[in-house]
């Protein structure tokens, strides 16, 4: 089991600015992509950017400019800064991550989780 825990959301003007993290816990092997995406009421959720474990990263279009995807592997920690801001990147933020696990018998087992999500509102 890898738990992901979110923080950093939050209410905040047009232009303005939002750091988000997410953190993995559990028993970890390795980490290979993490990301973040979001979901806007009645929208389907969107890969927002991700990072791989060599540091490549790739961002929607709408997002490209202004947000910055970095991450902490020895802390097992993704970050997102958010700049620039507008109204419609209102929405829950997820955090995701894959990677493998250690499991029974030292088992290694492939995993992918999800956080449980922070809203971002913007205003205008």
């Amino acid at each position: 089991q890898v738990r992901l825990v979110e923080s950093g959301g939050g209410l905040v003007q047009a232009g303005g600015s939002l750091r988000l993290s997410c953190a993995a816990s559990g028993s970890i092997f390795s980490i290979n992509a993490m990301g973040w995406y979001r979901q806007a009421p009645g929208k389907q959720r969107e890969l927002v950017a991700g990072i791989t474990s060599g540091g490549s990263t790739n961002y929607a279009d709408s997002v490209k400019g202004r947000f910055t995807i970095s991450r902490n592997s020895a802390k097992n920690t993704v970050y997102l800064l958010l700049n620039s801001l507008k109204p419609e990147d209102t929405a829950v933020y997820y955090c995701n991550a894959d990677g493998a696990i250690i499991g029974d018998w030292g088992l290694k087992h492939d995993f992918t989780s999800w956080g449980q999500g922070t809203q971002v509102t913007v205003s205008s």
